[in-house]
């Protein structure tokens, strides 16, 4: 059933539509500029200390050198996590569809103090967490685990992050309800509408934590009780932990979808088939944690089953966008000339930095996607269950898969933020092939570590009574990666900060956007429909996560104290 055309009854009744004008922009360019300009600034000291770590393994150990700013390994690899899995994407994803969704919809945002607003709760949650994490007061990981406890302001300060996001969505859902409003009967734009579901996974997602922190974390913390219950807080956690992963790479498939097609003269091949990944995410993403807790006593196989069931279901819309993606980008290949089965792919754009870094960043998530399957594969994940082997996938998917398409996103946002032209664009060209480069010989050898001789993660090889010398030379492909990762960092900050101060301004970049292969298409309305996937999606976590989380809750038993192991 297509979506039916606007009556002339229809827009007698509508909102006259609000028009964008600079000064809108403006403010959403504010927004976002100042957003991505925090996230990318919290990277710079996650990634400074993820090569500390990564030279660690190796012996050379550089911590000596700047205590006691860091003053553990334990130290540095928390700020590593949090900094850039949970600071670095979610400032820049905030501000990316910031700028994309005025865009997309051609209007202003309908409130936007709110978007300011929730900006500004996010930079105070960062700074209160910053302080007990900088001074060593919360070295508990990025997955903060009970009984380790940190100090509440830690607690207090990531919560109040999550809460300014989701004021970010709440502007992004208003706004795109105003456009509703304005334009009755129309499709919703593709940008605005994936914009919208990422941030609605993501409200439904953060629950998880949310009530972590508020019911079990924050007490604990303050003292107002002497115990917590493990099993509960990470049960809790992975309500959230796993969709964080989908919150990475949405923003991505938004680019990889919507826009690079666009940049290599393509258009996208589905955009019925694109609408329908971004609502199966939606749906499946949050219902899956138990996979992350095969080996946890309490939860029965049953809901393990389930969980496992569920996370399969999710390869789903992953081949349907390895597919459309890769479509659209052929449509743009062939039409420059592009020959035979495999011979298209020299006609791509990898002359374009922004385009050949998210491709390069597509190239390493097959691989992610890959470990992703035996991760969620019971007794295959028995095998690599905190080995070194899962961080090696989780690089290939938020290092990979996300921060390099990142990269890519900011090889135009940036200009088109600064008005000024990009940097040294052969240098950018040069960051995303390093990075890659990097990633894959990082990645190659945790994976092989983990698999084959079970090192363990989170721990300081180099310093390990246990490491065996065959892991050398493994470690010294991981230490290789690094260095080309070092390397990229550096040429990304070059480009980035010569981008800012470029005497080469007024320069008008626009966001690139893909035209759909048949505009005459008509989309059915189930898939510009919000409400069944909605409803579908809250449905499903009820029965997924309502009657294990009903039990625990019930023979909760606060009897852990709290402990600081650093």
């Amino acid at each position: 059933m297509a979506v039916k055309s606007m009556t002339a009854a229809d827009n007698a009744a509508a909102p006259v539509p609000v028009p964008l004008t600079e000064q809108d922009l403006a403010v959403a360019d504010r927004i976002a500029g100042t957003s991505i300009f925090l996230g990318a600034s919290a990277l710079l000291i996650g990634v400074t200390l993820g090569v500390m770590q990564g030279l660690e393994h190796v012996g050379i150990n550089l911590y000596k050198y700047v205590q006691p700013w860091v003053a553990t390994y334990y130290h540095g690899l928390t700020m590593h996590g949090v900094l850039n899995a949970l600071v670095w994407t979610t400032f820049f994803i905030v501000g990316f569809f910031t700028y994309a969704i005025v865009r997309s919809l051609n209007r202003p945002l309908r409130y936007p103090w709110l978007n300011v607003l929730g900006l500004l709760v996010m930079v105070i949650g960062l700074l209160t967490a910053a302080v007990p994490m900088l001074t060593n007061n919360a070295s508990v990981l990025y997955t903060f685990y009970p009984p380790m406890k940190a100090d509440w302001s830690c607690y207090l300060g990531l919560t109040l992050v999550v809460v300014g996001s989701w004021m970010a969505g709440w502007g992004y859902f208003f706004t795109l309800y105003a456009w509703r409003k304005e334009h009755p009967g129309q499709k919703q734009p593709f940008i605005a509408l994936t914009v919208s579901i990422t941030m609605a996974m993501w409200q439904l997602a953060t629950l998880g934590v949310a009530a972590e922190i508020l019911f079990l974390l924050l007490p604990w913390s303050l003292g107002l009780v002497q115990g917590t219950d493990p099993l509960l807080g990470r049960t809790l956690f992975w309500f959230f932990g796993h969709p964080l992963v989908y919150f990475w790479l949405l923003p991505a498939y938004v680019s990889w979808y919507a826009m690079l097609p666009a940049q290599t003269g393509g258009k996208l091949f589905s955009e019925q088939l694109a609408r329908l990944v971004f609502w199966l995410f939606l749906l499946l993403s949050t219902p899956v944690g138990f996979h992350h807790q095969y080996t946890d006593p309490g939860i029965p196989q049953a809901w393990k089953f389930l969980h496992t069931t569920i996370t399969f279901s999710l390869a789903f819309p992953s081949f349907l966008t390895a597919f459309t993606v890769v479509a659209s980008l052929e449509v743009g290949a062939r039409a420059l000339g592009g020959k035979g089965y495999f011979g298209w792919i020299r006609k791509l754009n990898w002359g374009n930095p922004s385009y050949a870094a998210q491709n390069l960043a597509m190239i390493l998530f097959v691989f992610g996607g890959i470990g992703g399957i035996t991760n969620a594969s019971f007794n295959l994940n028995l095998a690599v269950h905190n080995t070194i082997w899962i961080p090696g996938h989780f690089h290939l998917t938020v290092a990979s898969a996300s921060t390099l398409t990142f990269f890519g996103i900011l090889y135009w946002l940036a200009p088109a933020l600064t008005k000024r032209k990009l940097f040294a664009p052969k240098l950018a060209l040069a960051q995303a092939w390093t990075w890659f480069i990097g990633m894959l010989l990082m990645g190659n050898a945790l994976h092989l570590l983990g698999l084959h001789f079970g090192a363990p993660r989170r721990t300081m090889l180099g310093s390990a009574p246990y490491a065996s010398p065959d892991w050398n030379p493994f470690l010294m492909e991981s230490a290789v990666g690094v260095t080309f990762l070092a390397i990229s960092a550096t040429l990304l900050y070059i480009v980035l900060i010569g981008t800012l101060f470029n005497k080469k301004s007024d320069v008008e970049v626009k966001m690139p956007v893909a035209e759909p292969l048949n505009p005459s298409q008509s989309i059915p309305k189930w898939l510009d429909s919000w409400t069944p996937w909605v409803f579908g999606a809250v449905a499903l976590v009820l029965v997924a996560y309502g009657p294990m989380l009903y039990q625990l809750i019930r023979d909760i038993e606060l009897t852990s104290p709290g402990w600081r192991v650093w």
